[in-house]
Order: structure tokens, then sequence, then C-alpha cells
């Protein structure tokens, strides 16, 4: 069988694998597969903006650690943190060369805005649109490299390792693909499709954390989940509008069922700009008090032109919905928003303990966010870590040469086995949501966890046959399974020995 040789196969392209491949050495030939369109990934979802310490008489690196630190129920990794904190500048420096048009105050310095968890304004963003405006930014200068073969709509099947090759096989346009290399940068975002209820793409399927798995990579952490207590509550639709952080940092009230401000009674100082996880738990309990899941966010108190301005996409589709955000009360829930675990990483290289794979963005585990992600860190570690990836392959290429490839080769390797077979049962992936949903929202329910992890494993192994035809649904359930096996079998681990660090982070505050 035939196999197109790169130097380095990025699978994924959001924020964390389009500014790897930007930042890789010219003269390496790189593919990049985008499992659908390229703006459909979570990265374009960010509202929010960048966390980073970009006003120095205000604000200081220290801060910006002990921000995330409280966040994180401190069982953040301090190194990495140290990296992603300090590094940030520099990263949003390079993004205004890419041309990404942050908001700017009347002196043409970058507006900062607030967001729950931090002491200080330091989120740079567009409007409410940062992580789009990243990304086309992004995409925009990757197609322009010569070196770069970028693919849409590429849904990568199998992915192993042989020997000092990986072997890839992805379907494009319903033609098999097989491509090989010596570095893969895995940048395949989040899980958020192994729930009922999630903020995140329909990507979101946890592909490269099987795969590395699979490959003998280390996995770490995979029941630090973070649920936004603000996700848009319409009850109809899977996959949940974000209202993002930045609505509360700039003064929404958030509401009970009898539209009461709620809290001020669990969290009297921070109140609604309190860490993502505290709220949602102060959600959970007062609904469980009132008996009641209907909650709501308001901002209609400010000024209505503002909120527009500031606003302008989440207004749009808060409209669609049937609310006018500056008029009204909008209803919201917690949701499944962001794994903090994932695929073991170096900080400061990306490497994996798998000799030539990476990984970059949602999917790895650098350590930096802990128990719970501070807002707006999500895209700075994106850029930070998914750049130093980048420079770590260019160091190894430049020192060893043998990575530079003048052209793209096809060579003989030895064939996957036979992909044919029958098609798997219906109803798994929607059976391994339900699972999750029970068995862990917001915070765990060990019995369940228990029960979910038997059915999960009998459905994994039911996967792993090898009866079945590889196709690209198939692929994606093999990889919700594996995902919600994975997380339920930490749950369980944990039992007895999981501190609640809600609790704790009220005490630190």
């Amino acid at each position: 069988m035939l196999f197109k040789k790169y130097d380095v196969i990025i699978a994924g392209a959001g924020v964390s694998g389009l500014y790897a491949a930007y930042n890789l050495d010219g003269r390496l030939k790189i593919l990049m597969l985008s499992k659908r369109e390229l703006t459909l990934c979570n990265s374009a979802l960010a509202q929010g903006g960048v966390a980073a310490v970009i006003d120095k008489s205000a604000d200081d690196f220290e801060l910006h650690i002990s921000d995330s630190l409280v966040a994180g129920g401190y069982e953040n990794n301090r190194e990495n943190l140290r990296i992603l904190v300090e590094r940030g500048p520099e990263n949003i420096e390079e993004l205004l060369k890419i041309g990404v048009d942050f908001d700017k105050n009347s002196d043409g310095s970058i507006a900062l805005a607030l967001e729950g968890g931090h002491s200080r304004n330091r989120i740079a963003h567009h409007r409410d649109s940062t992580g789009y405006e990243i990304v086309t930014s992004l995409i925009e200068k990757v197609r322009g490299l010569e070196n770069v073969d970028l693919f849409e709509n590429a849904h990568l099947l199998r992915l192993e390792k042989r020997g000092d090759d990986f072997r890839v096989e992805a379907e494009l346009g319903g033609v098999r693909r097989y491509y090989t290399t010596k570095v893969c940068v895995l940048a395949t975002g989040g899980i958020g499709r192994v729930y009922n209820f999630t903020t995140n793409s329909a990507t979101a399927t946890g592909d490269g954390i099987r795969f590395a798995y699979n490959m003998g990579a280390e996995i770490k952490k995979m029941n630090y989940i973070q649920f936004h207590p603000t996700a848009f509550a319409d009850r109809e639709n899977r996959e949940c509008f974000l209202i993002s952080e930045a609505v509360r940092g700039e003064g929404a009230y958030l509401y009970n069922r009898d539209k009461e401000r709620f809290m001020k009674k669990y969290e009297p100082v921070r109140m609604e700009l309190a860490p993502r996880d505290v709220v949602s738990r102060c959600v959970i309990e007062e609904g469980e008090r009132l008996g009641s899941s209907d909650f709501y966010l308001d901002i209609s108190h400010k000024d209505g032109e503002f909120v527009k301005s500031r606003f302008p996409m989440i207004y749009e589709r808060v409209l669609e919905k049937g609310y006018d955000l500056t008029k009204e009360p909008i209803p919201v829930y917690p949701c499944q928003h962001y794994l903090m675990g994932g695929i073991a990483v170096g900080g400061a290289t990306g490497r994996t303990r798998v000799e030539g794979l990476y990984a970059a963005g949602e999917c790895a585990h650098t350590g930096v966010h802990g128990k719970n992600r501070l807002a707006s860190n999500s895209l700075l570690e994106a850029l930070v870590f998914s750049r130093l990836a980048a420079a770590d392959i260019n160091r190894q290429a430049e020192a060893g040469g043998a990575f530079f490839e003048k052209s793209v080769k096809e060579v003989e390797m030895p064939d996957f086995p036979d992909c044919n077979g029958e098609s798997a049962p219906d109803g798994l992936r929607a059976e391994i949501r339900g699972i999750m949903q029970k068995s862990f929202f917001v915070t765990p329910d060990y019995a369940e966890a228990k029960k979910g992890l038997a059915r999960v494993a009998e459905i994994k192994a039911l996967l792993e046959s090898g009866r079945f035809g590889i196709t690209p649904r198939f692929a994606e359930t093999k990889s919700l399974a594996t995902v919600a096996w994975l997380i339920l079998d930490e749950v369980v681990k944990t039992e007895g020995g999981r501190h609640d660090f809600t609790e704790t982070a009220r005490f630190l505050r």
C-alpha cells in the first residue's frame, strides 16, 4: 500500500493546530487534517478572549498565577503555569502581527475585560467572538504557506505507530487516503460530545485522546471536567450556546427561578464572579433547595447600546431564541464545557511519552488549569504550548536534518487490516451520553459511575472486537466509548478520596 510521506502531520485545525503549523519551519512538509470545515471547532466558539498580563501598570504575572491557582484548587502544575502566564504577552503581540483585531481603547491600547475568577482586567478580546477572529486570521495565514497541505472534511479513521513511523488512514470525500510521518501533532480538541448537553462543537468526540491512549501515551486527570454555569438553556439542542463569562464580567446578575439574586448566600464576596466550578455548584445547590432548574442571567440594567456593541453575537443568538438581552433575563443552566485532563505532555516541548507524538490544546494535559480552568486561559494555553511544540519540532529537525523533505513522496508500507464489516448497533452513542449525564454532571454520582463504567467497558470491548466496518461515525463512536471509560474509571478510582474543591476555593478567597 502506498502512503504519502510528510515531515509533520497535524490532526485538528483549531487554534492549536493552526498556530503550530504557522510556527513550524517553512522547510517542513506539513499535512493538516480538519475533521469538518475549518471554522467548525471549539476554538471558533470561544467568546471571551485571551487572558494575558498586558497592562503591567495594573497587573503582573504573580497575580495571574495566583488567580489560576485559586480557580484550579491549587492542583495546577506550577512550572507549566508560569510558562503559560509569562509567555502570554508575546503571543498576543504575535497575534497582532498576524492581523487579529482585538478591541481597542480610544488611545489605541488593547481593551481589557474582566471575567470570573480574575482579580484584574486582563482579557484581550474581539467583541464576543474572539475565538472565531483568531481562527479565521490563522486560517488565512496558514492557507498562504506553500509547505502546508490543509484538508477539510478529513475524517481520521486510524492512526497507529509502526516502528519509527506513524500511519494514518483518513476519509476525504468518501475516498480513503493514506499518509505517514515520523512526527504527529494531535490538536483534536475536547470531549463534549460524550455528554447529552455541551457547549462544544460537533467535532469534539475525543479522537486524539483515543489514538494517543492506544499508542501508549499517558492519559491523565480525565475526571477534571469543567461545567460552565451559564449555557443558554433552550432544552432542545444538545449543543448549547454559551453565554460568555464576560457578560457577568460586565455586571450581569444571576437569578433563581423567582428572579432573585442568590449568589450572595453562597459566595458573599465574589458572587457572580466566582470561578466557574463554584458558580455551577451554587446553581445546583440553589436548584435543589427550590426544586427547580430554572435560572436566568440578566444584564438588562446596563445600557442597551453598550450591551449590543459589546456582545453582538450573543445578542443576535438569543434574539433568535425569542429573548432580548437588553430588555429581559435569559434562561441559563450549567453545561459540560471543557476538559482539563487529557494526553500528558511536557509543557515546554509538547512531547508525549510516545516518540514523535505531540499534543496541544484541549486534548493535551499540561496541568496548567488544575481542577478547574480559569476563564480565558484556554486560548492562551492553545497558543503558548502549540508554539512551544512547534519550536521543539523545529529544533529536532534542524539538528537531525532527517525530517526535511523537498516534496511529498509516496512510500510503500504494510497494508492496514481490512476495514470492512457489519455496521455497529444503533443507539450506542446515545447510551454513552446518557450514562455520562447520570454519572458525572457538575459533581460525580459514584453509584451511577460504577454502573456506568461496567456498561461502557462492555460497549468499548464490543467496538474493539473487529467485527465492524470502520466509517467516520464508527470511529467517533469508538472514541466516545474510550473517553467515557477513561473518565468513569478515574471517577471510580477517586471515590472517597476526592475532596470538594469548590469548598476549598471558598476558603481560599
